[in-house]
């Protein structure tokens, strides 16, 4: 099992965030691929974000109302195989460069 963070997606041509109108999930529940998690407002329109995996939910990011970054997380979930989140969290940081020897 491994944690997929799904991440809001470009919900509308430059928009930078979104206000979280609700959640149509809860902590817990299973959910199917393209089963509608939460429903976002831009300035243009109301969408309804769906999941981009099967799987359970462990984590909702935000409250109703709440302005959420475009790529910033949404939600998280417990999927079968690897997921993303241990991809992210294993990226390997920079070394930084040797000082040069005077």
């Amino acid at each position: 099992m491994g944690r997929f963070v799904f991440k809001l997606p470009d919900v509308g041509e430059g928009t930078a965030e979104a206000e979280l109108v609700a959640w149509k999930v809860a902590v817990g529940e299973r959910v199917a691929e393209d089963q509608v998690v939460a429903e976002v407002m831009t300035d243009k329109a109301t969408v309804e974000i769906t999941a981009p995996v099967d799987g359970v939910v462990v984590a909702l990011h935000g409250e109703a109302g709440a302005m959420v970054p475009v790529r910033g997380p949404l939600v998280e979930f417990e999927v079968e195989g690897a997921g993303n989140a241990e991809a992210e969290a294993a990226a390997p940081n920079p070394a930084p460069a040797p000082a040069p020897k005077a």
